[in-house]
């Protein structure tokens, strides 16, 4: 045995110890049917049980807290996954989506200002999609016009998740309305306290107000919260975009086929030959999924250019299969459970309530048409779909 894998053997050890002996047990019940407030409160206390560790930003650059090897926060992830952790939900976009931008393209000031305060427990949201402007990012219509030694900024952003609770938002917005769609966006961090921000919550159909709704009416924004310079937004929102690939796919694979998987065989009769072939299926292609999300991150520093639409598209469907199989399984019993752990993810055993939020994965981030299109024309190099000027 190589010493690199006696190190690796000797943290995954490390790790398991402190699943056993840190991850509250009872936490699936105790957050079953929870206030937002509680919610919020367990949230930012689990992530900072996890900062005490090392654990909760592994994928950070070590002066900022990280500095974890890719095999060492495989096995993390793993292993968190293997001990049912409750996920970081509220902390999701904060660790992963501004973290990436600011790293990537952040002043030194922004990074100073935000990072460490991300570990703290500033709380992030994503103001991307509007009501016209989904999957199709290049049409949003919001606009910031440059005004002294600031940006006016007004209109609505839409499935915004968190923002009910976020005190900063990545933000697009045109700043050039002449320039191709893709050349006149700038990208901003907005403070959710300003003057003229109005979030409103939108009842799902599970019954959480996960989004929300963002209404910017003449908001002001410093100049020196302009990510990158202005009017190249679509080049510094890849880059948040990009911090789907890897580890977080990862992540989301290994609860799937951990916690996720178990639940869905405690569920079934075994002894019917019909349901004992349809878990063989799904269990080859999550062991599949994670293979694949393995392969990706430890390919992360030089990506394949379509492996995170391939990660994402081949993720949310199996998702959404074997959710739509658990609640086949479930019978009516499972239509009527309205409520289930709010730091879960989407593999709680609640199987309608899982099925209809699988949808989240399957449309937002770019529904499964568009990384269908990203695949074969990124990846394959297949002609290009005739598309409108961007």
């Amino acid at each position: 045995m190589t010493s690199t894998a006696r190190t690796i053997d000797d943290f995954r050890a490390e790790v398991r110890q402190w699943c056993r002996t840190r991850i509250p047990a009872d936490w699936r019940q105790a957050q079953t049917g929870v206030s937002e407030r509680e919610f919020v409160d367990f949230q930012q206390s689990w992530f900072q049980t996890l900062r005490g560790a090392g654990f909760a930003v592994p994928h950070w650059p070590k002066e900022y807290g990280g500095g974890m090897s890719t095999a060492e926060q495989v096995v993390l992830y793993q292993e968190l996954a293997a001990h049912d952790a409750p996920r970081l939900v509220l902390a999701f976009v904060s660790i992963h989506h501004a973290a990436a931008t600011l790293l990537a393209a952040g002043t030194d000031e922004q990074r100073r200002r935000h990072l460490p305060a991300i570990l703290d427990g500033e709380i992030w949201c994503q103001g991307f999609s509007e009501p016209g402007a989904g999957s199709d990012l290049a049409a949003l219509a919001t606009t910031a016009r440059r005004d002294g030694d600031g940006y006016v900024v007004s209109g609505q952003k839409l499935w915004a998740s968190g923002a009910r609770h976020a005190d900063w938002c990545l933000l697009l917005a045109r700043t050039d309305p002449d320039a191709p769609a893709r050349h006149g966006i700038s990208y901003f961090l907005l403070d959710m306290r300003a003057p003229g921000v109005e979030v409103r919550p939108i009842r799902q159909a599970t019954g959480e107000s996960h989004f929300c709704e963002i209404f910017l009416d003449e908001v002001v924004i410093p100049a020196d919260r302009l990510v990158g310079a202005e009017n190249e937004g679509w080049q510094v929102a890849q880059r948040t975009l990009g911090a789907e690939r890897g580890m977080t796919m990862l992540e989301l694979a290994e609860r799937l086929g951990n916690n996720g998987f178990r639940r869905l065989v405690e569920s079934c009769p075994l002894d019917d030959p019909l349901v004992a072939d349809r878990l063989a299926e799904l269990e080859i292609e999550l062991t599949g999924l994670r293979a694949l999300c393995a392969d990706v991150a430890a390919a992360e520093d030089q990506p394949g250019p379509a492996d995170a639409s391939i990660v994402k598209l081949f993720y949310s469907e199996l998702l959404q299969r074997m959710t739509d199989f658990g609640t086949e399984i479930a019978g009516l019993a499972t239509h009527t459970e309205l409520r289930k752990p709010l730091s879960s993810g989407w593999e709680s055993g609640a199987w309608m309530l899982d099925f209809l939020g699988s949808w989240e994965w399957t449309i937002p981030g770019g529904a499964s048409e568009i990384q269908r299109t990203i695949i074969g024309e990124r990846g394959l190099g297949l002609p290009r779909e005739p598309r409108g000027k961007r």
